[in-house]
């Protein structure tokens, strides 16, 4: 068991840093995909003579598997750090999302993408709620705020990492492979690894994080709030046996990706495209359905080992009248704010560096400028790391549910003002990536600060791993909304012009959901000025 020592400024700050760079590589891993995946699968589909509809919805399965497999890991992660320590789950979580990432650069299909996404987003989902419970408790209530800005902001430093790299290796992968083959590595596997933008490579390099294991299990000490919790017996309650619902609760979530992925359209129609009004009448009757009882398993899977806990520590008088009823609610509420802020992200504005690409075709110059998707992620990560820490103290000045309220109203129109008033690459469309990133990522500042509020010490990984990561869920479910949104606006529209003029209008058709939000807010209570709550009855 690591020894704790939180009180003593060291042991704050290796905490800190800890959950710092775990973060920070968190967010390096999550923002690869969406500026590797589109040659990745170049490579791995349209060489095989697959159709553009086809690399689209591999394209948004795969955003959709990782985004459940995160859901997935946030809970089981956070029932690890809940029961055994946040440390030890941690430190699991990184080397889980480290090595699986890396492994990506071995794929030779799309599912194998697929799957190892999933495994890798397991540890990522895992690693959010297990760093934002450590340095919430482990830090006093006066630093909460800028602390929460901090976690937000570390994940955008590792997004703005991936387009630099990304730029890096563009510029110099004549020498990049030089080098390479200077260290013994033969000219066929470098010409293999730098092929194509060097996919491959980058996502090989996805597994270094791995090295930060050392560091946390050595340096970083346990949480003394959990360990008071532990020696309470609190942890008692959790029961390994519970995981099987999340087992079910991952096969829901899945079912739904099936439903609208190329695979249930190929096998229903023959032909492996993405256009939902091609479907007879029975399959769209069939994804619909069978999507909203996969919703539900999944629901009930994830909330499975929380409420189990609940219903042991009732029994052994822990609990008092209602207060499962009110978790129960606080969780529920939890997941919807999430799944708003990232069905917002993940549906619009991730598609924006893959959108670059079409638009930077349109200037005079041949093909257009060559890094476009790579200033669009640049531009994109400097304003969400911005717009993350003022979010965080926005939250603490003017009160946690208006702030929550006013990104909404902000996400909203950044996202329609960007993908309806550009129309060719350039300064405007960057600043308008710059600001529709700021103000979109800086709900993920405001989390780490509202949701550890929601829930008491002995449940708050598990419970804040829940509400945050079955938003990636819901996310999910609406992400495979976007490729066929897009061939539904691209009826009557030139194929070479699709991505131009048909995908402005799924960006700006999902921006909408922000919309909900502004309402679902105000059932939930407003925290600012309360102490972190440890136990029940401080709820």
């Amino acid at each position: 068991m690591q020894t704790s020592n939180t009180d003593s400024p060291r042991g704050k700050w290796m905490a800190l840093a800890a959950a710092l760079l775990g973060w920070l590589f968190d967010g390096f891993e999550m923002g690869m995909f969406p500026l590797v995946g589109p040659k990745a699968l170049e490579d791995l589909l349209t060489s095989r003579g697959a159709a553009a509809a086809t690399v689209n919805g591999w394209f948004a399965v795969i955003m959709a598997m990782f985004l459940i497999g995160a859901a997935t890991g946030g809970v089981i992660f956070g029932w690890l750090g809940d029961r055994l320590g946040r440390v030890r789950a941690m430190s699991l979580s990184i080397f889980t999302y480290a090595i699986f990432t890396g492994l990506c650069g071995f794929a030779s299909a799309a599912w194998q993408i697929a799957a190892l996404r999933f495994v890798a987003s397991l540890g990522m989902g895992g690693e959010w709620a297990l760093g934002v419970a450590l340095v919430i408790e482990i830090w006093s209530d006066r630093s909460r705020a800028f602390l929460a800005g901090l976690i937000g902001a570390a994940a955008n430093v590792g997004y703005l990492l991936v387009g630099l790299i990304s730029l890096w290796l563009v510029s110099f992968i004549e020498g990049f492979g030089r080098v390479l083959q200077g260290c013994g590595i033969s000219p066929d596997t470098v010409k293999l690894l730098l092929h194509n933008d060097g996919w491959r490579l980058m996502m090989i390099v996805g597994a270094v994080p791995a090295l930060l294991v050392f560091f946390v299990m050595l340096l970083v000490p346990e949480s003394r709030k959990w360990e008071a919790e532990r020696d309470q017996g609190a942890t008692s309650h959790w029961a390994t046996r519970d995981l099987l619902g999340v087992i079910f609760g991952a096969l829901g979530a899945a079912a739904v990706v099936f439903f609208w992925s190329p695979v249930f359209d190929s096998w229903t129609r023959g032909v492996a495209a993405s256009a939902a009004d091609a479907l007879p009448w029975w399959a769209r009757f069939v994804r619909l359905a069978g999507s909203a009882v996969g919703l539900t398993i999944a629901l009930g899977g994830y909330l499975f080992p929380v409420m189990r806990y609940l219903e042991r520590a009732e029994a052994a008088g822990a609990l008092e009248a209602g207060d499962r009823s009110r978790c129960l609610r606080r969780l529920l509420l939890g997941a919807a704010l999430a799944g708003v802020a990232l069905l917002g992200t993940w549906g619009s504005v991730q598609w924006a560096p893959k959108w670059a690409i079409p638009l930077a075709k349109l200037l005079p110059t041949e093909g257009g400028p060559y890094y476009a998707k790579e200033f669009t992620q640049i531009y994109m990560a400097l304003g969400a790391i911005v717009g993350t820490i003022l979010a965080a103290l926005a939250g603490d000045w003017l009160g946690r549910r208006v702030t929550y309220a006013l990104l909404c109203l902000g996400s909203f129109a950044a996202l329609v003002f960007m993908y309806q008033a550009n129309s060719v690459f350039g300064t405007k469309f960057l600043w308008s990536v710059f600001t529709a990133g700021g103000v979109t990522a800086a709900f993920y500042g405001w989390f780490p600060l509202y949701l550890p509020e929601l829930f008491p010490t002995s449940i708050r990984a598990t419970s804040q791993g829940f509400a945050f990561n079955f938003g990636r869920v819901l996310a999910a479910a609406g992400t495979l909304q976007t490729a066929t949104l897009t061939a539904w606006f691209a009826q009557g529209i030139p194929a070479e012009r699709v991505e131009i003029d048909a995908f402005p209008k799924t960006g700006t058709a999902l921006a909408a959901i922000y919309l909900l939000g502004v309402a679902i807010i105000w059932l939930g209570p407003e925290t600012k000025n309360r102490p972190l709550p440890e136990h029940m009855h401080d709820l």
